[in-house]
């Protein structure tokens, strides 16, 4: 490992995140209130989603959304497990039952995601590292996929440029093990604009 890569990964890596954050939040006030609006207007529920996930170390955090399904989504996943479209510990449907109207318009723009930049700015989250899984997905992984948890989990990283829920879960596994042995100022710059076209397409979001 080199000291420039070194001093990154321990110093750089969160001013940018800082940075990047505090630029991105005061911008982006307008739209949370626009979201937030018609999130209420749809159904009168919860504005914002919040999930317990899994992170650096296997410290629990609270990991926020704008809420893009109905009230009681939890309560019902059970009797929609045979419909559980990827294979590994998680749970992703393309066309879930659960979500709402507005909530699909936020998937697909993955605007539900924005209330993130809140976990980053706090330190919970960076912007580039692996998905934050919840407990249940942690407890049936493999021994080897227990390095994601030694990084602080982040927005976006290389799965959600290579296609998101379109790969299978061994191979996010190994995306995000790439990622970690590859950290660095440039490939997070990298994965940073390439993750506005592939948002932009929608592929794989669901």
């Amino acid at each position: 490992m080199t000291p420039d890569v070194t001093f990154y990964q321990r110093v750089g890596k969160r001013g940018l995140d800082l940075v990047l954050t505090t630029l991105a939040l005061l911008p982006l006030l307008p739209v949370f209130l626009v979201i937030a609006l018609a999130i209420k207007l749809e159904d009168g529920g919860p504005i914002f989603y919040r999930s317990t996930r899994v992170g650096r170390g296997g410290r629990r955090f609270y990991f926020w959304k704008f809420r893009s399904m109905v009230r009681n989504a939890e309560a019902v996943r059970d009797r929609l497990q045979n419909l559980n479209e990827v294979d590994g510990p998680v749970f992703k449907i393309e066309n879930d039952p659960r979500i709402t109207r507005v909530g699909r318009v936020l998937r697909r723009t993955s605007l539900d995601e924005l209330p993130q930049f809140w976990n980053v700015f706090i330190g919970d989250m960076t912007l580039v590292g692996p998905r934050p899984p919840i407990a249940e997905e942690v407890v049936k992984y493999e021994p080897w996929q227990l390095r994601r948890l030694s990084v602080r989990p982040g927005i976006t990283c290389l799965w959600q440029i290579s296609g998101r829920c379109r790969i299978g879960f061994d191979e996010w596994m190994r995306l995000d093990m790439e990622y970690i042995d590859r950290r660095s100022f440039g490939l997070d710059v990298q994965i940073l604009l390439r993750t506005i076209p592939a948002v932009l397409s929608g592929e794989g979001a669901y």
